[in-house]
């Protein structure tokens, strides 16, 4: 069973989707076992599970790799040459291959075994809005 998710961005940060997840999984895997794996199909953004009570760390998760990776026009980056999508556009690239595209997640009971701070999230990398797509699958 498979189902595509709609994420709608305006920028960079973390765009929480459990409750989408849950709710899905409550349908099709109701009180069964399995694998739950979700695949992101862009190459500038990334899935990660983090925490979800304190935006604090969703904040200095954006800013920390905003340091580690700037955009394009930063003078540090003038080895890049895949520039003429704009100046966030290649150190999103680097950041999706940093971080993953795909999760795996344990189902137990219909639901995601994750800890009582966890959430999913897309991880959006440009600064223009974008509708970015997730695959869930349920096995």
């Amino acid at each position: 069973m498979h189902t595509t998710f709609a994420i709608a961005t305006n920028g960079p940060g973390l765009y929480e989707f459990t409750r989408d997840v849950a709710a899905w999984l409550a349908g099709v895997a109701a009180g069964r076992e399995g694998l739950l794996t979700l695949f992101v199909r862009h190459t500038s953004c990334s899935l990660v599970i983090q925490e979800n009570a304190d935006p604090d760390v969703q904040g200095d998760l954006l800013a920390f790799l905003h340091r580690l990776v700037p955009p394009s026009d930063d003078p540090s980056m003038v080895y890049l040459r895949h520039t003429y999508e704009g100046p966030d556009d290649m150190p999103a690239h680097i950041k999706a291959a940093l971080l993953p595209v795909s999760l795996s997640i344990p189902v137990s009971g219909g639901r995601a075994v994750l800890g009582t701070w966890q959430g999913i999230y897309l991880f959006e990398h440009r600064v223009r809005p974008h509708k970015r797509e997730v695959v869930a699958r349920f096995s």
